[in-house]
């Protein structure tokens, strides 16, 4: 018997199902209305995320990220336990339940929304905002919506939960320039994803409802409110106990921003690779995933920075102090509040910004950016004199309320320190193929991007002088030639001098005034009768204008420009001898390096592969390498251009292989031979003579007999330069100030620029034993008198070195790989 309330079911029912039905047949007849519009999800199998482009150094340390975006692409095992349970509890905790859409959570959006006449809660599914932020356009709310769902199921349907939540944790936007959860791990808390705890992923997870207003930086308040709505959910759904989640709401939250976990700081090789880069790829480079593996050494970058920064410091402490950089008012507020007067001012070459809060007679209190209080004892406050006046306690330099910047040198313990006006720039190749191992092209490259490494065009003074003495021995002069130091008058016009032409005239239509050059040594003494040996090793400024003029300014030039140098930046000139030429200190510490090598002219490079997103080799650099094994080659006449190696990157000899016997390249890979080994023999130990007894004598304080080099100081010492190496390295160091001026008195190579050679040859030499290049074919031993007036005569015999067919008359000659009696007799004269 059906009673009133069984028929009243039925009709229920059968309205209900055929409701069902319309809204199936009406879901159906849309999705094949939509259909021809909507993507296909299979896409994302192979999706390209916008990964930014990566530098690494030869030994897999990040050194610099470029990009727009700021994206570390994460495998499903990457991605910890903690951030699953966060995302889940913050956007969707069914989600390995339903199948895409979550009808329940559906209607009971819908249902809360009717009573509380308030959307409290979101119906959208991770996968409904996967392909939402990937494949769905901007369009009107209702299309877009169904299109979404439509799109979910398929996806579903295509990818695994693991591999769906995997995308999500990669592609979403999360604040700051951070797209995923592992960039915005970087960002927020300067760790990798694999770090986080349970506080950590939760603020992660609550930034996705609003990610430019609710992140850390943004709003600290907001993301700790959010933070707290996750961490109470993953509490409810027994994510975490009690414990852990009461440690999780009391740990604070920090509004600190941090860039990519750069491993090694070299922003000026990351720079140099990016314009390489983009040249060759445009603006893929910032997008596509490229990986960049250069020829830089971690450790030898370090050495190279900490050189540099010491070395200009202390240059810069000589000179006095020049003030405060600033001062604020001091009352009561405590560190927190101090700090904030000064947040805007950046830490620049590791010197923090400090407010100093007390003044005693011993010591000063400062108080830095990020609130950590340091002392300043009088050890580190001595060098700040005015004038010459040297302060006797910390009140003779400092006030309450000035802004200082303090260098910490311990716990708690830090130096006075100011920003440096002067630069400086150090770079070191591996003299066998040419590979920049290290390069700091100035104090802070956030205060100055100018590379003065490859950018900066100096005169190299007396530094250049060792490519004019290889010119000598190639023109028949020897070691032991003797030429007058004695003043010398070159009088205007003289177009070998080249001094006092072109300047201007007072009135229009006048002649040029013409000064004659009256060349002197930096000493401002004369030394007589000089062999050349000692004129290089003490610098004689006066025997190298007169070697110079001898051989010819013409086949100087060309010669010098074997060494890689370019003509068009040396004068054609007798002022060349003294290193007026324009060239960068790379150029130098090329040029250095065919000494080092045995006379091979290498080509100076810093990519050795690239790499593609999925870390297949894209480019890869095989860089023709010396080979002081191989045949040498007759070295191009003077009059023949300069061979010039082709740029095709980097071979497999680094610095950090010295010590064994290294590979003999094939010959398609062999550098170019531009000096004979002879010469470059004997030019390098006449610059190890430099090192033993003449200008760059600091150098012994690295107990090596292995090192040569060059001091460098040009006119009114405006630039001071020392350039050095041993079999195995090449450095060249550079200070000077970026407008030119002079660096002040007293300041040249030996005391400026050779420190910070000591300082990164202590350090990257460590521990690798003492190698010379043993003496090779056509190098001759012959005795000479001491005093290089005559040869061996009656007076105790030295020895000295020659080439074979350079050997002067009367010396007894004997042939370095035979021992046999060798020469042809050439006349010694003074001049």
């Amino acid at each position: 018997m059906i009673t009133p309330l069984n028929r009243r079911l039925r009709i229920a029912a059968t309205v209900i199902v055929s409701i069902a039905g319309l809204i199936g047949l009406a879901f159906l007849a849309t999705y094949y209305y939509l259909k021809p519009t909507l993507p296909d999800v299979a896409v994302l199998r192979d999706v390209r995320l916008a990964v930014p482009l990566r530098v690494y150094s030869r030994d897999g340390k990040l050194l610099a990220q470029l990009g727009e975006q700021r994206r570390v692409p994460v495998t499903w095992e990457q991605i910890p336990e903690v951030v699953v349970q966060a995302v889940l509890a913050a956007e969707d905790d069914r989600f390995f339940q339903h199948p895409g859409v979550d009808w329940q959570g559906i209607v009971r959006a819908v249902l809360v929304a009717a009573t509380t006449m308030q959307a409290t809660q979101g119906g959208s599914t991770l996968t409904q905002q996967l392909v939402r932020t990937t494949l769905i356009t901007k369009e009107k709310q209702l299309r877009r919506k169904l299109r979404e769902v439509f799109l979910a199921l398929s996806l579903e349907n295509e990818l695994t939960k693991q591999e769906i939540l995997t995308l999500f944790v990669n592609t979403q936007f999360l604040g700051q320039r951070s797209y995923g959860f592992a960039a915005a791990a970087e960002t927020y808390f300067d760790k990798p994803l694999a770090e986080v705890d349970a506080a950590e992923a939760a603020l992660l997870a609550g930034i996705l409802q609003a990610p430019s207003r609710q992140n850390p930086v943004a709003s600290a308040a907001e993301a700790t409110e959010r933070r707290s709505y996750v961490l109470r959910r993953m509490r409810e759904l027994g994510f975490l106990d009690e414990a852990a989640w009461q440690a999780a709401m009391d740990k604070p939250v920090t509004r600190g921003q941090h860039g990519p976990r750069v491993q090694v700081d070299a922003p000026y090789v990351g720079e140099m690779v990016r314009i390489v880069l983009y040249e060759k790829y445009g603006e893929r480079i910032y997008s596509d995933g490229f990986q960049i593996v250069t020829t830089v050494d971690s450790r030898l970058q370090r050495a190279a920075d900490v050189a540099l920064r010491s070395a200009v410091l202390e240059y810069d402490r000589r000179h006095g102090w020049r003030g405060p950089a600033g001062h604020v008012e001091v009352r009561d507020q405590d560190d927190a509040a101090l700090a904030a007067l000064i947040a805007d001012r950046p830490v620049v070459g590791g010197l923090i910004p400090a407010v100093v809060v007390r003044t005693g007679a011993s010591e000063a209190t400062v108080v830095a950016r990020s609130g950590m209080r340091y002392r300043l004892g009088m050890d580190g406050i001595r060098w700040a004199r005015t004038g010459d006046v040297t302060p006797k306690s910390p009140r003779d330099v400092l006030r309450i309320g000035d802004i200082v910047f303090v260098l910490p040198s311990g716990e708690g313990v830090a130096l006075l320190a100011q920003l440096p006006e002067a630069q400086g720039a150090v770079v070191a190749l591996d003299p066998h193929d040419g590979s920049i191992v290290a390069l700091s092209g100035g104090f802070d490259y956030a205060a100055s991007k100018f590379n003065r490494v490859t950018q900066a065009r100096r005169q190299p003074g007396s530094s250049f002088k060792p490519f004019i003495y290889s010119a000598a021995l190639e023109a028949g002069l020897t070691p032991a030639t003797v030429v007058l130091d004695a003043p010398v008058v070159y009088e205007a016009p003289d177009p070998e001098v080249g001094i006092g032409q072109g300047t201007e005239a007072v009135l229009e239509g006048e002649e040029p005034e013409q000064e004659d050059w009256r060349p002197g040594n930096d000493s401002g003494r004369f030394y007589g009768p000089t062999r050349l040996r000692d004129a290089l090793a003490r610098s004689r400024n006066l025997v190298t204008i007169r070697v110079m003029r001898r051989i010819g300014v013409g086949f100087a030039r060309e010669h010098v420009q074997r060494f890689g140098l370019p003509g068009e930046h040396i004068p054609a000139d007798l002022t060349a001898a003294l290193g007026t030429a324009q060239l960068t200190p790379l150029e130098m510490a090329n040029g250095f390096a065919v000494f080092a090598n045995g006379g091979s002219l290498v080509t100076p490079h810093v990519i050795d592969r690239v790499l593609a997103a999925d870390g297949s080799v894209l480019e890869e650099t095989d860089a023709p390498a010396a080979c002081p094994l191989c045949p040498a080659e007759s070295p191009p006449l003077a009059g023949d251009p300069p061979v010039i190696a082709p740029d095709t990157g980097s071979g497999a000899v680094h610095a950090a292989d010295v010590g064994g016997s290294l590979p003999v390249p094939e010959p398609e890979r062999t550098a170019p031979r531009v000096i004979s080994e002879a010469n470059a023999w004997i030019v390098t130990d006449m610059l190890h003579d430099v090192i033993t007894r003449g200008t760059g004598q600091r150098a012994r304080a690295l107990g090596r007999s292995d090192i040569a080099g060059k001091t460098g100081t040009t006119n009114e010492g405006r630039d001071a330069w020392f350039s050095g190496f041993n079999p195995d390295l090449v450095a060249t160091a550079w200070v000077g100030f970026d407008q030119e001026r002079s660096l002040g008195r007293d300041e040249e190579g030996a005391r400026t620029a050779l420190p910070m050679w000591i300082y990164f040859m202590r350090e990257a030499l460590a521990g690798v034993p003492q190698r010379r290049l043993s003496m090779p074919a056509g190098v001759v031993t012959a005795r000479v008198a001491p005093d290089a007036s005559v040869f061996a005569g009656d007076a105790p015999p030295e020895f000295e070195y020659f080439l074979a067919d350079h050997l002067p008359e009367g010396a007894a000659g004997v042939d370095a790989e035979t021992g046999e009696p060798v020469g042809q007799p050439l006349e010694e004269p003074i001049f």
